[in-house]
């Protein structure tokens, strides 16, 4: 059976969907058939066709070719909550359509990088939220943290909140989304200590980061 990470994050905008990509590089160049998948994506361009450049970048990074449904189940215009642009276009998040989806790459890939919407506990319904996803696909979590002011207590309380579901920190990666950040070092060492998981890679600031580069800096090795 194919292995399989769920990819969260501190916050939106963090550089969850480049460190899945960077993965799903990673995982390609060890020989591995790696998919990608964006269960739930909210914010999309129509060009005759329905798009996320989310999810279009995580399906060119992996190299199984698979209809974009699979990919990504629930696709929303709004770039909003989940929940609320499930409201506004009168549908509903069903996680059993998202499992039933995930049993398919699952059954087609050695590995499967499923990335989250948002943080972990960003609602999806009027009672589950992306932890309850995470926890319904069974699958360890890698935490992306975005290196700004404020970080160390989103990350320790992101954390503590997988631990809380009862799901497996697999490993972190610490991304440098403020290149003017003080004490950045210092920050990632500070983490280093107090988050009981293996820090994967740093991710350096770049205005054009591109993924397969990225992909070389990781050390999956450290996965736990």
């Amino acid at each position: 059976m194919a292995i399989g990470y769920f990819i969260t994050g501190t916050d939106t905008g963090v550089g969850k969907t480049l460190v899945a990509c960077a993965l799903l590089h990673a995982f390609v160049g060890r020989g591995l058939r790696a998919v990608g998948m964006k269960p739930i994506a909210a914010g999309a361009s129509d060009a005759g066709e329905w798009r996320n450049e989310d999810v279009a970048a995580l399906a060119g990074a992996g190299n199984i070719v698979v209809g974009r449904g699979s990919i990504n189940p629930y696709l929303f215009e709004q770039p909003v909550a989940p929940h609320i642009a499930a409201r506004d276009e009168g549908k509903t998040i069903e996680l059993s359509v998202i499992e039933r989806s995930f049993a398919r790459l699952r059954a087609i890939a050695d590995v499967v990088v499923v990335e989250g919407v948002g943080g972990f506990r960003v609602p999806l319904t009027e009672q589950e939220d992306a932890a309850d996803l995470a926890l319904r696909l069974g699958l360890p979590v890698i935490l992306v943290v975005g290196m700004r002011l404020g970080c160390l207590n989103h990350a320790l309380l992101t954390a503590e909140a997988i631990a809380a579901r009862g799901l497996q920190l697999a490993g972190w990666v610490a991304t440098r989304i403020d290149p003017h950040m003080a004490k950045a070092p210092e920050n990632v060492a500070a983490l280093q200590a107090r988050i009981g998981a293996p820090l994967l890679g740093e991710v350096a600031y770049s205005s054009r980061p591109d993924a397969s580069a990225i992909a070389r800096t990781l050390d999956l090795s450290r996965l736990s």
